[in-house]
């Protein structure tokens, strides 16, 4: 007796996915803060309005030398803080000071571009920061002449992705935001309207967003 043949189900075809937005601080530079530079500062040609090139977060580990698990801690927190997994950075030389070797793990970092750059940023500006105690503003003078900024963090427990429970110890990070501006007076007034929270003049600094000494970018 021949069996019956069941036919197999036929399935509509997934309907294209259209195109995703663009991130909320994204839409704002676009929106707002292209106008208002172009207001400022007179531009003529809509590519020379400064923009945010790329993020950096680095975080030493100078512990993993003797503890490896505080080297996977810090990939961790970073890997949520930023939404990327980041780089492992080797020493480059042997100190015999520091008892450190050459190619030893001493700490991580993560460049952050488009997308994930402009998430990272808002979380920074609009959840992280305003966590910080006593918290009255990030430095303005940690411009290192050509339109860059960097900001240290004293510790990760500020961004709110972070479990407290989880975290064995607290860490320093460092964000470098690398602009296309050609003065560190465009860069600030591009920051300042995409919202970063400068400090007021003649305020002290906030224990947590620490200045840093200013590095140059390439």
């Amino acid at each position: 007796m021949a069996r019956n043949r069941v036919e197999p189900a036929k399935t509509e075809p997934a309907a294209p996915e259209g195109p995703r937005e663009k991130p909320r601080l994204h839409q704002r530079y676009l929106r707002d803060v292209v106008p208002a530079l172009v207001k400022d500062f007179n531009y003529q040609n809509p590519m020379q309005v400064p923009k945010v090139a790329k993020v950096s977060v680095n975080v030493g580990v100078g512990e993993a030398i003797a503890n490896a698990k505080a080297l996977d801690a810090t990939v961790r927190d970073v890997s949520i803080i930023t939404g990327q997994k980041p780089l492992i950075k080797k020493a480059r030389k042997s100190i015999a000071q520091f008892k450190l070797r050459e190619g030893q793990n001493v700490g991580v970092m993560v460049t952050l571009r488009g997308e994930r750059m402009w998430e990272f940023l808002d979380r920074l500006m609009n959840a992280a920061l305003p966590r910080t105690r006593d918290f009255r503003g990030v430095p303005s003078r940690s411009f290192d002449g050509r339109g860059n900024f960097t900001l240290g963090l004293r510790e990760q427990l500020i961004f709110p992705e972070i479990n407290y429970d989880q975290v064995d110890k607290a860490r320093g990070l460092e964000v470098s935001i690398i602009t296309t501006a050609g003065t560190d007076q465009e860069a600030r007034r591009l920051l300042e309207l995409l919202g970063m929270p400068f400090q007021r003049e003649g305020e002290s600094l906030s224990p947590t967003a620490a200045r840093t000494p200013s590095r140059r970018h390439r």
